[in-house]
């Protein structure tokens, strides 16, 4: 849309639509995709709509940015507060706010110290969650079946692991391939160690024993894929003891904090998840030779303490003698003890036969009607003595209605008088403030035609008819156009008209 010119003036005229438009597309024309280095600020993590919106700052200057949903969850290194960065991205505008920002589509830590910085606030956050807690650890199992190694299947740490396996006690091994360095290598590695142990024992792959996760050597950048949350996350969640063997001795990983053992290197795993066949043949053996000389002192020592227990044993009289003894005596007590029984049996007998008779229904019946006989007498009593109460009541509430009925004629006669004198004293005020009492003194009251009061002379003019009013009776006359004063009209008689005024 072309702008519109103003006639009054050379000035094109833009609309505001048009205006933000035009600087959009200039800025973006002129930048396109660039690469800021600055310090993250206002970071609040995504929004609700999943987007990201923070700063990008330095010492003189800030620049708004966003991470859009898509993008943030693909992104290796997150956002956090004060972390320096390098941001690649697109410049922007934004019409609703007149500002500029940038679309960031990466985001890298800015040199080795920000990257560190980076990894120790991760295992602070991690460490406070009890990720690293040695309770959490495992120990590993003494001789596995089946070993999961989780490592790139083309590198040289796979063979070394296989080859040291082979020298010392030859196993099954089971490789998970993975990207031990790049973009998608965190999310693989973590993938696998949830797969190994997401399998069934017994079924059809067998699930391992241990796990070892291993890489060799390299920078901090290559060793990130290992520093990633995701990654440390799924080590501590294992199931399955864990082994971590990345790097060399020196290079250590937040992984390493969160496995259940630690190798210096690959090989090393493979040294400490299985032992040495041949030393473990000759602790077999050792252990076999001592097992049969045990065994052997074990049942000289039985057969002589057999011996001497069965010289300590008495003879066969010697242990019947006391048996006998008691019995015996238990026959010389029994005819006794029979009599002493029967006779408790019969006295029991007889108390229950007692106490079935004091339950028989005769008697259960009788004590029941004179429970019913006492109760009949308590009711009889009780509604006696309610009647007189409702009496006494009935009594008491007809003397109040009386003395209400005095009082309230009483009441009346008294509002009737007050009101009466009431009535009085209105009509006598009534009467002192009516003009007919004006009248009375000799005063007159004139009137036009209209029966308006005339209040000056001015008012009326010659020939005028008007109306003049006495105490006891009217008068209608009209002005006389000489002097100016009313001329009387003849009075009419009681039950004659009043004159016409234009007579």
């Amino acid at each position: 849309m072309e702008p519109e010119s103003n006639p009054a003036t050379n000035a094109l005229e833009w609309s505001v639509s048009d205006l933000s438009g035009a600087l959009k597309r200039t800025i973006e024309d002129q930048f396109g995709f660039v690469r800021v280095r600055g310090e993250i600020s206002g970071y609040r993590g995504p929004s609700a709509s999943g987007h990201v919106y923070f700063s990008l700052k330095d010492a003189n200057a800030k620049i708004d940015a966003v991470i859009w949903k898509g993008v943030f969850g693909r992104l290796k290194t997150k956002p956090q507060e004060g972390l320096e960065v390098i941001a690649t991205g697109k410049i922007t505008t934004f019409p609703g706010k007149s500002s500029y920002q940038i679309i960031i589509d990466h985001i890298e830590p800015a040199g080795l110290g920000a990257l560190m910085a980076l990894l120790e606030e991760r295992r602070r956050k991690l460490a406070a969650e009890g990720l690293f807690d040695e309770a959490r650890k495992q120990l590993l199992p003494y001789l596995p079946e089946v070993i999961g190694v989780i490592t790139s299947p083309t590198g040289a740490v796979i063979r070394d692991i296989l080859h040291r396996l082979e020298d010392r006690f030859p196993r099954r091994v089971l490789v998970w391939p993975v990207r031990v360095q790049g973009e998608t290598s965190g999310a693989e590695v973590a993938a696998a160690i949830r797969g190994f142990n997401a399998l069934v024992p017994g079924g059809a792959i067998p699930r391992p024993d241990v796990l070892i996760v291993a890489r060799g050597g390299g920078s901090l950048e290559d060793l990130m894929s290992f520093n990633d949350e995701a990654v440390v996350r799924a080590a501590a969640a294992s199931g399955i003891p864990l082994i971590s063997a990345v790097g060399h001795e020196t290079d250590w990983t937040l992984i390493d904090y969160a496995s259940d053992l630690r190798a210096p290197t690959p090989t090393g795993a493979a040294e400490k998840v299985v032992p040495v066949r041949s030393e473990l043949l000759a602790t077999v053996d050792d252990l076999s030779r001592r097992r049969a000389a045990a065994i052997r002192r074990l049942f000289e020592q039985r057969r002589q303490g057999l011996r001497a227990a069965a010289r300590a044993l008495p003879s066969r009289e010697t242990l019947l003698n006391v048996p006998r003894q008691r019995l015996d005596l238990a026959a010389t007590r029994l005819p006794a003890a029979l009599r002493a029984n029967a006779l408790g049996f019969e006295r029991r007998l007889s108390a229950l036969s007692q106490r079935l008779q004091r339950r028989s229904p005769q008697v259960r019946l009788g004590m029941a009607r004179e429970r019913l006989a006492a109760l009949t007498q308590r009711l009889i009593a009780a509604r006696q003595a309610i009647l007189r109460e409702e009496k006494k009541h009935i009594g008491r509430e007809r003397e109040r209605l009386d003395q209400l009925l005095m009082r309230g004629r009483r009441a009346l006669a008294s509002m009737a008088s007050q009101r009466r004198a009431s009535v009085a004293a209105s009509a006598q005020l009534l009467e002192a403030l009516s003009y007919t009492g004006v009248l009375k003194r000799g005063f007159a009251l004139v009137r036009d035609a209209g029966g308006n009061p005339v209040r000056s002379t001015a008012s009326a003019q010659p020939g005028n008819a008007l109306t003049v009013e006495f105490a006891d009776g009217k008068v209608a006359v009209t002005v006389d156009g000489g002097s100016g004063q009313p001329r009387p009209q003849p009075r009419p008689k009681p039950g004659q008209p009043l004159p016409s005024l234009f007579d």
